[in-house]
């Protein structure tokens, strides 16, 4: 009996240019200078003045079986954990699954409600990954950003799907999807045109 896996998947809001945050990130601003007022109300003003035409792709964010992140997109605090913080997301986080946080410094793992636990890996992004698709089981991993995070992963060829949400607008500067990355063999599966952006799906060939 063949046991199927799920799949790794990028999901990721980037400008017209391929930001995915624009400079200058504070506890207020967690996307920067994103073209709104860095809320995310600029790169992702489709999730919030829109979600019924986008509802779609905002479900598929929340169907996964376990989720990746870095530290930057966990939060602003750098270094060593020396006061508390438990994400943007407040103290029922959108995850309801676990949540496996890239970071240099070792914590404990925190539970929330709603089912979301954030683990803290200081190992790698493969030993991550493993630990990730272990708690999905036969569901997906969803790697949420920020792109330097994908970035690394691209790069080791461990990502199978990137679904890209492509913003009406452009940043000129920030943390851009891509950077460093060896060149990719795409092939699309999926684009769909809406009011403020473009969703496109590509499967990773190499």
């Amino acid at each position: 009996m063949t046991v199927r896996t799920g799949r790794v998947i990028c999901d990721l809001t980037i400008s017209a240019d391929g930001y995915s945050a624009g400079p200058h990130q504070t506890e207020e601003r967690p996307f920067g200078d994103d073209g709104g007022d860095g809320s995310g109300a600029g790169l992702h003003a489709w999730m919030f003045d829109t979600p019924d035409e986008n509802r779609a792709e905002v479900d598929a964010m929340a169907a996964a079986g376990a989720f990746l992140m870095g530290r930057n997109m966990f939060g602003p605090v750098r270094g060593e954990w020396d006061r508390p913080w438990n994400g943007w997301w407040g103290d029922d986080p959108p995850f309801h699954a676990p949540v496996f946080v890239l970071t240099h410094h070792a914590r404990e793992p925190q539970q929330m409600a709603g089912g979301t636990t954030y683990h803290f890996v200081t190992d790698g992004i493969a030993p991550a990954l493993t630990r990730a698709r272990a708690a999905a089981g036969d569901g997906d991993v969803l790697i949420l950003g920020g792109a330097t995070t994908i970035n690394q992963y691209l790069a080791a060829g461990l990502i199978d799907e990137l679904r890209l949400h492509i913003a009406a607008l452009t940043l000129g500067a920030g943390t851009r999807l891509f950077e460093g990355v060896p060149p990719l063999r795409l092939e699309q599966t999926r684009s769909r045109p809406a009011t403020q952006v473009t969703h496109v799906t590509y499967r990773v060939l190499s």
